[in-house]
């Protein structure tokens, strides 16, 4: 179950982090294309490259791929410090409702973190072989 959980997550947030860049370039929300080309141009590359991986990752864990549980970890890591670094734009224009989104992201990234820890792992496979 905890593998799962990880699994959709990853996959949730990295298509939900796509739609949202798609949206907030398509409605002309990214002032920072014209203000700040190149930050916002590597900004852009980290935050999809984070989707990608989380989407990929999450479809590994699904299919019990070997290298799943730690390249997750990589990319789950990558959202962690997002979520940490993002809500401060959004505090910033006052939308709280946005703050408190990444607040619960966060919350749900470190619990996807420590379910797929080598102890918990080996926790779950031995009740699950009883």
């Amino acid at each position: 179950m905890s593998t799962k959980f990880s699994a959709f997550y990853g996959i949730f947030v990295g298509a939900l982090m796509f739609a949202q860049w798609i949206f907030f370039l398509v409605t002309g929300q990214v002032p920072e294309l014209q203000a700040e080309p190149y930050r916002i141009a590597l900004h852009l590359t980290a935050e999809l490259v984070t989707a990608a991986g989380l989407i990929v990752t999450g479809v590994a864990l699904l299919k019990r791929v070997s290298w799943a549980a730690k390249a997750y970890l990589v990319f789950a890591g990558m959202l962690i410090y997002s979520v940490i670094a993002s809500p401060g734009y959004f505090a910033q224009q006052g939308q709280w409702a946005l703050v408190a989104m990444f607040a619960i992201l966060l919350t749900l990234a470190v619990a996807s973190v420590a379910l797929l820890t080598p102890q918990r792992q080996l926790a779950q496979r031995t009740s699950e072989s009883l």
